[in-house]
């Protein structure tokens, strides 16, 4: 029986810091629009302060891939975490609606450096062997977050709306400085002796029918997940179902606790069995629980979905973001791919949510649920037909910065861990670098 190979402490330093800014998300988000609506304007131009912190992130995400391209992970990381942080501090102390707006858009812009930046991190430190495992860690600690972050928020009402901002900015500034102690002189980052350093184009990655399809899966879950489900369930259980406001809630904390179950042991198989079986499997069943939700005409049935649907978004999220990093490798710098896929999500929340609703309104809330499970069987379509990622690791991986004979040996004759042929490995590497 292989042992587990040791991950890094540059790895759990950024899964904490994951943790942190999730549980300051889940303060925030909940009292935002409340606290907009303080300064007199309706619901719409409210809810306008969440569409701008979207809207930053995926315009913004090109430059920040850019950014890590040129400037390196570490600096645009926290970079990205200071601006959030002191927006969000500046927020606490805004005196009108448009100050609020202007900040919260400086978040998103923030917001999108320290994302892309971070998972380009993950992926450069993580033990070829680990992705899957790192990646369902990364995914699960923000996930516990925020779950948490609301709760905590709850405890902090009696303080005022404008409190939960200022404990974020504080959470923040400390995050900050505990990677950048952590990571200052990480040889994960910028090994010794190495040589030249690869970079990844958008196009070098647009090449592979792995990355073209890990686009639309990344796009279908951001319209299903993210966008589709946060906006129609909550209304399909008080317009459809005539359940009090609370039970959207349940319904959504169902959901995560369906993700909570698989989110690390997905991660950790799809490293052993590979990625296209969670990727598959897992969009499958999301869309099996996304198209039930439209048909639930009880508040059982609706939990049950609700269930469903998580489980299988917990089975291909982790997957899918261990793929992005088999396909960048970790000694390429690939800042657009990773923008690419961000992006992909972020294009799914914005439009899901309005054709789906549109559908909802013109015909009815299943046939609008049906269309996006439709698109999430769809993703798992695309998987069939593509080349198993992590079965293309180069050679390039072997050489791994961080890994010691001892855990070399521990994943050796896992699939993805074996080098390639002298001629595929000149092929591979000698031909993304005449790109």
């Amino acid at each position: 029986m292989r042992r587990a190979e040791r991950l890094p402490v540059e790895i759990w330093v950024l899964i904490a810091g994951s943790f942190v800014i999730a549980v300051g998300f889940g303060l925030v988000a909940p009292v935002l629009p409340q606290f907009a609506r303080g300064f007199g304007v309706g619901v719409a131009a409210a809810s306008a302060i969440i569409s701008a912190f979207a809207l930053m992130r995926l315009l913004f995400a090109p430059m920040s891939g850019r950014l890590v391209q040129r400037l390196g992970e570490r600096p645009v990381y926290l970079s990205g975490l200071l601006v959030v942080a002191l927006s969000t501090g500046g927020s606490a102390l805004a005196q009108s609606y448009w100050q609020l707006l202007v900040l919260r858009s400086l978040g998103g812009i923030g917001s999108t450096m320290f994302t892309v930046s971070s998972l380009a991190l993950v992926i450069r430190m993580s033990p070829p062997g680990a992705r899957g495992r790192v990646s369902g860690l990364y995914s699960t600690s923000f996930l516990v977050g925020s779950l948490g972050g609301p709760l905590i928020g709850g405890l902090l009402a009696g303080f005022g709306l404008r409190a939960p901002f200022v404990l974020y900015m504080v959470a923040l500034l400390i995050t900050v400085f505990v990677v950048w102690f952590a990571l200052r002189n990480s040889t994960l980052i910028n090994p010794v002796d190495t040589g030249p350093q690869r970079t990844m184009s958008f196009a070098d990655g647009w090449r592979r029918p792995e990355y073209r399809a890990v686009l639309f899966s990344n796009f279908s879950n951001g319209a299903a997940v993210f966008g589709v489900r946060m906006a129609l369930v909550p209304l399909l259980v008080v317009e459809v179902l005539g359940q009090e406001p609370a039970m959207a809630g349940i319904t959504l904390t169902v959901f995560a606790a369906g993700n909570a179950v698989v989110l690390f042991a997905s991660g950790r198989l799809s490293d052993r069995l590979g990625r296209k079986p969670f990727l598959v499997l897992g969009s499958l069943i999301c869309a099996v629980g996304t198209g039930g939700l439209g048909l639930a005409d009880t508040v059982p049935l609706l939990l049950i979905t609700s269930f469903v649907a998580g489980l299988g978004s917990g089975m291909f999220s982790p997957a899918q973001q261990a793929a992005v990093a088999d396909i960048i490798g970790p000694r390429a710098r690939g800042g657009p791919v990773l923008a690419g896929f961000q992006m992909s999500a972020d294009l799914g929340t914005v439009l899901g949510p309005i054709l789906v609703g549109f559908l909802a309104q013109q015909l009815s809330y299943g046939i609008g649920l049906g269309v996006t499970g439709g698109l999430l069987a769809l993703a798992a379509v695309f998987w069939l037909l593509v080349p198993e990622p992590m079965h293309r690791i180069g050679a390039a991986d072997q050489e791994y910065p961080g890994r010691t004979a001892a855990d070399a040996s521990a994943v050796s004759g896992e699939p993805g861990t074996a080098p390639l042929p002298p001629s595929a490995e000149s092929e591979e590497l000698g031909g993304r670098g005449a790109r």
